[in-house]
């Protein structure tokens, strides 16, 4: 893991879209350039609304040359980020932070399976530069919805070659993780960034190949669940509230911006210090965190209010925190 981050001033230099709803953006901080390791982020402070708030995002290739590169995409049912930073032009003035990594890339070793869904190719087109820059044994899996969804998908084809395949959606194919698991060389690592299914769908078949659980790396967002973003209300009974969470903030938000004194960290699904018990719910927890096992979640007795939802009905929890 990097060191503590740091934040400063930039200045966003120029956009460009990647495909119909991803777009890149080129940030140049002020003073001492820290240069980011493969898998790295860095935050953006964006606004709600009123409200500041804070975003995280991937860091796109090197970024040797003194500007930091994201890619954001664009959500229809974004909390505000995304359209945010869709809003802004070059020249626009930004607080960002250092770099920072949750999803180091090791070298060194025999061979590596690189695996990305949609817009979790951020992170994973940076670690097949940095692999094939150091000559490593490496393969690249890639699966989008369509052709036109692929993002730095000719960009890296050109570093990295027959190295990386192709998996679209809208051509039946699919990935068999058993097989490509099966073929990784001894001692190799899986490196992982997706929407939660996916992620899920991989440890799952890491888990029945044997192989040693730290040689499999994830990272995932936040906004990805297996049901579509819907309003739900949240019952508190020991604190007599009933929270209405909107289909563009998550529990968590809600639960602050109505008082409750909550704790969190990520806001990512990967800590689990926002994680509340649950009572009972009329719905379907619709768990979007790396945090608690599938056994767990199958146990439905907590969620973390930083990306789970509720889909077709409500949830009673219970806090130890009072309202402010």
């Amino acid at each position: 893991m990097s060191k503590q981050v740091e934040w400063r001033k930039g200045t966003l230099r120029s956009v460009r879209d990647l495909t119909p709803d991803i777009r890149l953006f080129e940030i140049e901080p002020e003073g001492e350039f820290v240069v980011p390791t493969p898998g790295s982020h860095i935050n953006v402070g964006v606004q709600i609304g009123e409200r500041a708030d804070v975003r995280s995002y991937s860091v796109v290739g090197a970024c040797t040359d003194g500007l930091y590169r994201i890619a954001v995409k664009r959500l229809p049912d974004s909390r505000g980020g995304s359209l945010y930073m869709w809003s802004l032009s070059p020249g626009a003035k930004l607080s960002i932070s250092t770099p920072g990594n949750h999803f180091d890339l090791s070298l060194g070793r025999p061979e590596y399976l690189l695996l990305a869904g949609g817009i979790g190719i951020t992170p994973i087109y940076t670690m097949a530069l940095a692999l094939a820059h150091a000559e490593a044994n490496f393969r690249v899996l890639y699966a989008c919805r369509s052709r036109q969804d692929m993002a730095l998908a000719e960009e890296m084809r050109a570093e990295v070659a027959d190295r990386l395949q192709m998996f679209l959606d809208e051509e039946s194919a699919r990935v068999d993780l058993d097989a490509e698991i099966a073929r990784l060389a001894p001692g190799g690592e899986l490196y992982v960034c997706g929407p939660i299914g996916m992620l899920e769908a991989a440890k799952r078949a890491w888990q029945r190949s044997g192989r040693p659980v730290d040689q499999l790396r994830f990272e995932t967002f936040g906004n990805s669940g297996r049901f579509a973003t819907e309003a739900f209300k949240v019952k508190i009974p020991r604190l007599g509230m009933e929270v209405e969470v909107p289909p563009n903030k998550t529990m968590l938000d809600a639960l602050e911006a109505s008082g409750v004194a909550m704790i969190s960290d990520c806001r990512r699904g990967e800590c689990g210090l926002c994680a509340l018990y649950i009572v009972e719910t009329t719905g379907t927890v619709d768990h979007r965190d790396v945090f608690f096992s599938d056994e767990e979640k199958a146990e439905n007795r907590k969620l973390c209010t930083c990306v789970s939802r509720v889909a077709g009905g409500d949830i009673t929890i219970d806090t130890a925190d009072r309202a402010a």
